[in-house]
């Protein structure tokens, strides 16, 4: 793969552009690419900064854990330097805690853009906020040795970086609440057996598989491809009738936009 200058190289985080597809890297393996608030943020500016032109953007992590979760130094009396610690927001106001949570979730929101789709690459440990970073993308490629769990009840917390809709509206709510009050480790074979992942593959053809995909998801005109994850990720809010309408209404647009190019 050709060397590419970053648009973003901070805190762990680093975004690349080559034309329709957008890489963003987890960077700090040493640390199996824990998280913080500092790499919550530069998560986020990474989304704000993607040219108009990406179409695709690919999750990625160096090393042999795609995110061992939150950095444990958020629970002690220092946390980390120039922030405060997850003990000090805790005695905070309700609203500045509230606050606090919501931009952290920022991070986690703008993978599933409507004018882009995400793909997550996962391989060794996901787990807690490294999971719900994944599930946080439309689309996941998982490589045979992941170990994947959603660690926060065992901490005496509950999973809040935008998990918990993603994870119930893929293998439901029974196996979502098993997974979550239980901690366990889901692996690479129930992982696509269960739909948490769109493919599994040996961990040294991940790369291969991802790059597969995004040529595969680029092939299709992008306005279609638009109005089509509009149409599937407002589906479970919609009645039967009220997606046939939604599927008349978009195809309508499709059409014109079709006839106009044709004149």
């Amino acid at each position: 793969m050709a060397s590419l200058d970053p648009v973003l190289d901070k805190d762990g985080v680093r975004l690349t552009v080559d034309e329709a597809t957008a890489t963003v890297t987890l960077t700090n393996p040493a640390k199996r690419n824990a998280q913080s608030p500092a790499l919550w943020r530069a998560l986020t500016e990474a989304g704000r900064s993607l040219p108009g032109t990406v179409r695709v953007v690919v999750l990625r992590a160096e090393g042999k854990s795609f995110s061992a979760g939150l950095d444990r130094q958020a629970f002690t009396p220092e946390g980390f330097d120039g922030e405060p610690s997850f003990l000090d927001l805790a005695r905070g106001s309700d609203a500045d805690l509230d606050a606090t949570i919501a931009e952290y979730q920022e991070a986690f929101t703008w993978w599933r853009r409507s004018d882009i789709v995400s793909v997550a690459a996962v391989q060794g440990h996901a787990i807690g906020a490294g999971f719900q970073l994944a599930l946080a993308c439309d689309l996941r490629v998982v490589a045979d040795d992941v170990q994947i769990a959603m660690r926060e009840t065992s901490l005496g917390l509950v999973p809040d970086l935008t998990g918990t809709h993603p994870l119930t509206g893929l293998v439901g709510y029974a196996r979502a609440l098993e997974i979550c009050a239980t901690g366990r480790y889901v692996l690479a074979e129930e992982a696509e057996r269960t739909g948490l992942a769109n493919l599994a593959v040996p961990a040294d053809q991940l790369d291969d598989a991802v790059r597969d995909l995004v040529g595969a998801l680029l092939s299709a005109p992008r306005d279609a491809v638009i109005e089509t994850k509009a149409l599937l990720s407002g589906a479970q809010q919609r009645t039967y009738e009220e997606q046939r309408a939604a599927e008349r209404a978009a195809q309508a647009r499709r059409l014109r936009d079709l006839a106009g190019a044709g004149d």
